[in-house]
């Protein structure tokens, strides 16, 4: 992110489609995760690529599944028209532990693109 002054670790600053698609994935309800894509969205989740219903639906509903992980936002900004979540992830994953920055694309009141990276 460009400047720390510009960051935090309170969602309260996200827009509200992005903090409701964090909430979908969380509780993996895929049809409320869908509804604030926009058409053509891409996922990429470090390096794999999801685009069309079919996949995106496969994404939020399975990304992370096989494993048990505690998620805590640490930081929350933005990177130009971008705006950036950090997660810290703790759990029984490779590594045990990873730090994913969340890189939202908006247009409008839909995401157009999300990029998941190691931050």
């Amino acid at each position: 992110m460009d400047n720390d002054s510009d960051t935090s670790t309170s969602t309260e600053q996200l827009p509200t489609t992005i903090r409701a698609f964090q909430d979908a994935q969380e509780a993996r309800d895929a049809d409320a995760a869908l509804a604030l894509l926009a058409p053509g969205a891409v996922i990429c989740d470090v390096g794999e690529s999801f685009s069309g219903e079919d996949s995106l639906r496969r994404f939020v509903s399975e990304a992370g599944a096989e494993f048990t992980y505690t998620d805590a936002i640490t930081r929350v900004g933005r990177d130009g028209e971008v705006w950036v979540v950090r997660h810290h992830l703790e759990g029984d994953f490779p590594g045990a532990t990873a730090d994913l920055d969340y890189r939202f694309a908006l247009d409008g009141e839909r995401i157009t693109r999300l990029d998941i990276v190691l931050g």
